[in-house]
């Protein structure tokens, strides 16, 4: 058993496998889309289902990167990283949102390739190939979605996001390779406009994830209701007079706490040495989010 110090690191650390056992499922769905959409895109004669597999590819390159982020998150802290190795997971969420936009960026580069080249129109049976895409992504960016709100995880969310941005090209093409079937001739271009529209879609939701994980990384506060439990929990310690700063940062799947707890000036050290004690662990057992640590100052009343 873990002694009561280790025990909210050791909890981070399997929040931090169990999302990388998570991404390696997504890396297996994507390898097996790539495929499909490859091989949909060349005998069904459409670009639109070609980019969506390159962006598979790219999805299994970034979830690796996600993967190996959440490998060093889940590392006990040491001499050297003294707070833990959580940075490593937003680390990864912004490498992810760099791949988002190289995504986009290659498949917008070969839409207009595609669209200044006259080339023969898609094949009807790509639309049902496209169907069971979109359902398989969105089905399982919903699983990362609730995976990352549960976690904090802000990696799962960046992957929740690309996933989502797969979906999102692949309905843009379902919707391209529908109007260039039903225009006939004269339309075949129309999957390459969708691929080309998706793309602005996909840097706009990459965008979203920079400023969140750059967020992370520069400690940007935590919303007001959860620095408001913070302080209720702390308040209904025994002993707690006040409170003055409290600081509160997310570090990777779990959060660190500085707190200034203002106690009866008359105390003893050991008393206040206790109250402070005991505010650390009502903290990391009762707070609405996952703490690690809690740095307590203990102030006299004036």
């Amino acid at each position: 058993m873990p002694a009561d110090a280790d025990r909210p690191h050791v909890a981070a650390q399997r929040r931090a496998q169990a999302g990388a056992r998570l991404v390696l499922r997504g890396i297996a769905l994507n390898a097996a889309l790539a495929a499909v959409k490859f091989a949909g895109g060349i005998f069904g004669h459409t670009y639109a289902l070609i980019a969506d597999g390159a962006e598979s590819l790219l999805d299994i390159l970034s979830s690796l990167l996600v993967w190996a982020g959440f490998r060093v998150a889940a590392k006990p802290p040491d001499a050297d990283h003294p707070y833990g190795h959580g940075k490593a997971e937003p680390l990864a969420a912004l490498g992810v949102a760099v791949f988002v936009f190289l995504m986009a960026g290659v498949i917008a580069w070969h839409a207009v390739l595609e669209i200044r080249t006259p080339h023969q129109g898609p094949a009807w049976w790509t639309l049902v190939l496209l169907g069971g895409v979109i359902v398989a992504k969105v089905w399982f960016s919903r699983r990362l979605v609730a995976a990352g709100e549960e976690t904090g995880s802000t990696a799962l969310g960046a992957e929740a996001l690309h996933h989502w941005s797969d979906a999102m090209t692949s309905a843009a093409a379902f919707v391209g390779i529908s109007i260039a079937l039903w225009g006939g001739e004269g339309w075949e271009t129309a999957d390459d406009w969708a691929a080309l529209f998706a793309c602005v879609i996909v840097a706009f939701n990459g965008a979203g994830m920079v400023g969140k994980a750059l967020g992370e990384m520069m400690d940007t506060a935590v919303s007001a209701d959860f620095e408001a439990e913070v302080r209720a929990i702390a308040l209904a310690v025994p002993g707690v007079r006040a409170l003055d700063k409290v600081r509160v940062r997310k570090s990777g799947l779990s959060h660190l706490v500085d707190i200034q707890v203002r106690v009866d000036g008359d105390l003893t050290v050991r008393e206040g040495h206790d109250i402070a004690h005991a505010v650390k662990d009502a903290l990391v057992a009762s707070a609405p989010h996952a703490i690690s640590d809690v740095a307590v100052h203990i102030e006299p009343m004036k």
